[in-house]
């Protein structure tokens, strides 16, 4: 395999996702985008703290976009590592009682994850803890939410369309619960109404586990 992707990086060099570079899968130029974590004013009203690395446009969202939809696998390692370079510095967002990190990626739609060769958000959380181990921090990814039958795709509906859509088809996966009570922070890519964010951290609230922060990529509200 070492071979084979040494040839193929030879014949079709690595190129940013953001702004087409050659070199990378991010340049620095476009990882610095991604280095400014700012509070989501219009996050869940009454929930746990939403934070986004960047606004949902230029570099930020060709990344994302890139990432999540055109099939760009090796971008994972550096949105991963953005999010893992802000997640101990987010004043609400804290680990366990060991010092552990938990991380809750939102779930996918079953479609959706087949359409992008698996759940991307739980190959971004698990590159996100592969991150912060390496920074010295212990981290654990928990899939444990997971979607019922019924959800459709969100694109184009707006908040109330969209909680109408998730309610009651957000539960608890007992496959990828932490231990009780753990606190955790709920992980997604782009936050647009809010209505997701709210869903999940509901449930993990309900089931027993702080919600201490969302962290997502981006912001598109």
């Amino acid at each position: 395999m070492g071979f084979v992707k040494g040839v193929l990086d030879l014949v079709l060099p690595a190129t940013c996702a953001g702004c087409d570079a050659a070199g990378s899968a991010c340049c620095p130029d476009c990882f610095a985008v991604l280095a400014r974590p700012e509070p989501v004013v219009r996050g869940p009203t009454g929930m746990s703290p939403v934070y986004a690395l960047a606004r949902y446009a230029g570099p930020a969202r060709r990344l994302v976009l890139a990432y999540k939809e055109r099939g760009r696998r090796d971008v994972a390692g550096r949105l991963g590592a953005a999010l893992a370079a802000a997640l101990p510095y987010l004043p609400s967002a804290r680990a366990d009682a060991t010092g552990r990190w938990w991380l809750v990626p939102v779930p996918s739609r079953r479609a959706a994850s087949r359409i992008r060769g698996g759940p991307h958000l739980l190959r971004l959380a698990r590159a996100c803890a592969a991150e912060l181990a390496a920074a010295g921090h212990a981290a654990a990814v928990a899939p444990a939410l997971r979607l019922g039958r019924g959800v459709r795709d969100a694109v184009g509906l707006d908040r109330e369309q969209r909680a109408a859509n998730l309610a009651g088809r957000i539960r608890l996966d007992s496959r990828g619960l932490p231990p009780p009570a753990t606190p955790v922070v709920l992980l997604d890519d782009v936050i647009t109404t809010g209505a997701t964010a709210t869903a999940c951290t509901r449930v993990l609230h309900e089931g027993g586990f702080p919600v201490t922060a969302v962290l997502t990529l981006t912001n598109a509200c």
